[in-house]
């Protein structure tokens, strides 16, 4: 194996170690609708809000991402796992059916929306770059739904984990 390959191999082990939120990235509009569900999104800035999602440059999504110029980022809660599996193309659901399950709607910018979500976050793609494998989008959020609710989600050790939650109670 060379030393390229230990590398690359070596870097996705040591990202496996770092605990990431479960989202589910959707988009509808003139290319269609589709989701995936998507742990390489952060925040990059609150003026404007802007969010960076990345994904794979293989996806078949990306034609309907870019295209639709919007998404929305699902913060899922511990609950969610069984949706993060099907938008992760791990069960038999085609991307249709996937969108028929129980908790769907249309938020402000018409996109899909998942109720019971902690966040979903409804924005425009800004900017799109190809670095490596991927295409980086940057997403400039235009309406925010928030749960009042529910403990995280999240992919640590290549396995779905709920994130503790303790209220503070103030005296």
């Amino acid at each position: 194996m060379s030393q390229e390959e230990q590398n690359r191999l070596r870097f996705r082990d040591a990202m496996a170690s770092l605990p990431a939120a479960v989202n589910i990235v959707t988009t509808q509009g003139s290319a269609g609708r589709c989701g995936i569900t998507a742990t390489a999104v952060c925040s990059v800035t609150d003026t404007p809000p802007t969010m960076l999602v990345c994904v794979n440059s293989r996806s078949a999504m990306n034609p309907v991402f870019t295209q639709n110029g919007r998404m929305c980022v699902n913060v899922l809660n511990h609950e969610q796992e069984e949706m993060a599996r099907h938008f992760a193309g791990m069960t038999e659901l085609t991307m249709e059916q996937r969108f028929t399950l129980e908790g769907w709607r249309e938020g402000v910018l018409q996109q899909p929306l998942l109720q019971c979500a902690l966040a979903s976050l409804e924005g425009e793609i800004q900017q799109i770059q190809t670095i490596g494998t991927h295409h980086l989008y940057l997403l400039e959020i235009k309406s925010i739904t928030l749960a009042e609710q529910g403990h995280g989600l999240i992919y640590f050790k290549r396995q779905f984990h709920a994130t503790p939650h303790q209220q503070v109670v103030t005296v």
